[in-house]
């Protein structure tokens, strides 16, 4: 009797030890899952670098007029042209990005008038009106189609001509929350500089969105992600439409 109680015990005391080692070993890979959603949603993009898919693939040009604390002021030339999208009525900047890049990766896979085929080039930009939950979504033309782009239903080229911008990098994935909370940190970093002013009045003139969201990866790529927020502007002795 007594030989069974201490089998017994062991039994169950040798129970315990393997519930306890599999709660101990589902905590750490809780944690390394943890770690790793905060890793990718939450990762963060060096200021003032390159994107890495710049090496790989077509950019815009630009100079880098000033770097502040928190924003990077560039200057864009008179070679960067896009293919946009007329405006998308939507609640959710994720959605109309992806409505907007639907239409622009079937562009540049020939569905266009010209049903010719184009090299893929990053920045994805959408320009963003929250007031009016209105979205722009546009992609850069390559150098060698900027002269003359193919054109396509539904699709509007946009030139622009020494174009000033203020931006802020961040990593990760963009969300709908993500946005904003960037958006805010970049308009308070520049806040009581000498952009101010003229980010200003391209504003009120009409002349901008109220800020621009740039997104440089393919949505596979997990590692590396670099977005940044734009905040377009001319200076008053350039002033054009854009």
């Amino acid at each position: 009797m007594l030989h069974l109680q201490h089998s017994a015990t062991l039994a169950m005391a040798a129970s315990t030890i393997i519930t306890l080692k599999l709660l101990s070993l589902f905590s750490f890979l809780l944690l390394l899952s943890i770690s790793g959603v905060r890793s990718h949603g939450h990762q963060n993009a060096v200021r003032g670098s390159i994107p890495p898919t710049c090496k790989r693939i077509e950019c815009p040009n630009h100079d880098v007029i000033e770097m502040g604390d928190g924003y990077e002021i560039r200057h864009y030339n008179n070679s960067t042209v896009w293919m946009s999208t007329s405006s998308i009525q939507d609640i959710s900047l994720v959605q109309a990005t992806r409505t907007g890049f639907r239409s622009l990766f079937d562009y540049i896979q020939g569905k266009n008038d010209w049903k010719q085929k184009i090299e893929m080039t990053a920045p994805v930009i959408t320009e963003v009106s929250p007031s009016k939950s209105s979205f722009v979504v546009s992609f850069l033309v390559p150098k060698e189609n900027q002269a003359n782009p193919p054109p396509a239903k539904g699709l509007h080229v946009q030139r622009w001509k020494n174009v000033y911008v203020a931006a802020r990098q961040f990593g990760g994935y963009v969300n709908d929350s993500n946005v904003g909370v960037e958006a805010s940190a970049l308009l308070a970093s520049i806040a009581g500089t000498d952009w101010s002013g003229a980010i200003d009045k391209s504003h009120r003139d009409g002349h901008a969105s109220v800020y621009t969201v740039a997104q440089y990866n393919d949505p596979l790529e997990y590692d590396n992600r670099v977005n940044e927020i734009w905040l377009l502007f001319e200076m008053e002795s350039e002033r054009h439409a854009m």
